[in-house]
């Protein structure tokens, strides 16, 4: 089953917020993944254990060192590429 995952990740008490959040957003994409970054969340789309493994990955590395909130809304109803803007590595 596919499914499209919108992520908001906002690390807490840093400093380099801009850091943690492309080294967030890194990991989605090296994944083979369509995932598209918008201004205040990610996209990601694809095989749902794929984007679920990813999205725990992600998780996992990002909080060995940092606090953060994670938003995450998830949905089999919604197209795998948004207007043709899917970027996938």
């Amino acid at each position: 089953m596919n499914i499209q995952a919108e992520v908001s990740y906002y690390p807490l008490a840093r400093p380099d917020v801009n850091d943690c959040i492309n080294r967030f957003c890194s990991i989605l994409s090296n994944k083979g993944l369509c995932v598209v970054t918008n201004a205040m969340s990610t996209v990601v789309s694809g095989d749902a254990a794929k984007v679920l493994q990813t999205l725990s990955e992600a998780i996992d590395s990002v909080g060995q060192d940092t606090n953060f909130v994670l938003v995450c809304k998830v949905s089999n109803a919604c197209p795998l590429e948004i207007e043709g803007d899917c970027h996938k590595s």
